[in-house]
């Protein structure tokens, strides 16, 4: 191994800032501990200076949410001509958008759930589906915003609109079918599937505080699924980072009803940036196959390094 000189963007200015100063510190410290000469860079509005003073030979990417996964870095680091990780910039501003990976994906036979956007304003007026369903920002990761709607909720029917939700932070919203059943989640490494984890939150849904605090989610690590759910899972986040053109590691994340076997599977969306702080997901389904926490930084810095040369 060629020790490198890495630069790791975290930090930013996103929703999803915590995380990504976590992830950064965990992949700066496991490139240090590589041989690697590491550039530690909370990211600011004056990025692109720090980087041409920087100079590094890599950036790794551990931002999370916008700017640093919808495009705009990414964009940014090839006009600069910086070698990153992770995927690209058109990659980056589809699978950012849960909308536009439906249209993606959804052609091409990866099962997603039906829904459409609406405008908040609508929401004050009448449901846009059946109860229950689901409200999400459309470019926000780590079920930020995210709120189920269901005939017992105390958002009023229709919601009000003094009512606390995303309806009062998002001119518009993505509303799908709320789907019973249980949170299941596929890592991809390259080409390869890192196995199937099911997710347990101990209260509520698998929401931004039950993913980032310690003992508020159960990790069942493999699922404890059909052999058949578990094949679907893999072969279909396989598929799905493949169709948009994923680099590094992404993360599949699925509702799965079991009362209707491998078609009750949906893709609810393709992370770009999956997390690597010790709760995230694919260090863990890692660890699972045999692959420490620095094995797991160095296969991405490798892909990345092997693409920019290809």
């Amino acid at each position: 191994m060629t020790p490198l000189h890495i630069a790791v963007l975290m930090g930013g200015w996103s929703a999803e800032r915590e995380v990504s100063l976590m992830s950064g510190a965990g992949v700066a410290d496991a490139l240090e501990s590589l041989g690697h000469r590491v550039t530690r860079i909370d990211m600011g509005r004056d990025i692109a200076l720090r980087l041409s003073e920087a100079k590094p030979d890599l950036v790794f990417n551990a931002l999370h949410g916008t700017p640093g996964e919808d495009g705009s870095v990414q964009g940014m680091l090839d006009l600069m001509g910086l070698r990153y990780t992770h995927s690209g910039l058109a990659t980056s501003v589809i699978a950012i958008d849960k909308q536009l990976t439906k249209q993606a994906l959804v052609p091409h036979g990866i099962p997603m759930p039906g829904g459409r956007m609406v405008r908040s304003e609508e929401l004050y007026e009448r449901d846009p589906l059946p109860r229950p369903y689901v409200l999400k920002p459309v470019n926000e990761g780590s079920s930020v915003g995210v709120a189920i709607v269901t005939d017992e909720s105390n958002y009023g029917n229709p919601i009000a609109r003094d009512s606390q939700g995303p309806w009062a932070e998002f001119d518009e919203l993505l509303a799908e079918p709320f789907i019973r059943g249980r949170e299941l989640t596929t890592a991809v490494l390259g080409q390869t599937a890192m196995g199937v984890t099911e997710l347990k939150p101990k209260t509520g849904f698998y929401d931004y505080e039950s993913k980032y605090t310690d003992g508020l989610t159960e990790h069942v690590c493999p699922a404890a699924i059909p052999d058949d759910v578990a094949q679907a899972c893999e072969a279909i986040a396989v598929e799905a980072h493949r169709l948009l053109g994923c680099k590094g590691a992404s993360r599949s994340d699925f509702r799965w009803d079991d009362e209707r076997g491998v078609a009750g599977l949906f893709l609810l969306e393709v992370n770009t940036q999956p997390g690597m702080t010790p709760l995230s997901l694919v260090p863990e389904q890692a660890r699972h196959r045999g692959m420490s926490y620095a094995e797991l930084v160095q296969a991405i810095v490798d892909e990345a390094m092997k693409d920019a040369e290809a």
